[in-house]
């Protein structure tokens, strides 16, 4: 098991939370929180050990560029894929309402 964090530039906090997916067989859970402003702090406890700069290439290719709000993402991986990942964190931000 790997505990992996990143940060990434973010407006004010977001107003709802979500969680969507489920730890097991090759999946993921996503849980979105309200975070401190200005910032977008991911973390990841992931079954798959090494795997930061995939990690990092993915939420970068996702994270960098965009106005989102100020969030906490907590990831639980069981070696779920990068397109599987990029499913999960989608779904979540449009239950909180950020397309």
């Amino acid at each position: 098991m790997e505990t992996l964090t990143f940060e990434f530039p973010a407006g004010q906090p977001a107003r709802g939370r979500a969680l969507v997916g489920c730890v097991g067989s090759g999946d993921l859970e996503v849980l979105l929180e309200p975070g401190q402003a200005g910032t977008l702090a991911i973390q990841v406890v992931t079954s798959v050990n090494g795997a930061s700069l995939r990690w990092e290439h993915l939420f970068t290719r996702m994270f960098s560029g965009q106005a989102l709000p100020a969030l906490r993402i907590d990831i639980n991986d069981f070696g779920a894929t990068p397109g599987v990942v990029r499913l999960r964190l989608e779904q979540a931000l449009e239950e909180i309402g950020h397309d």
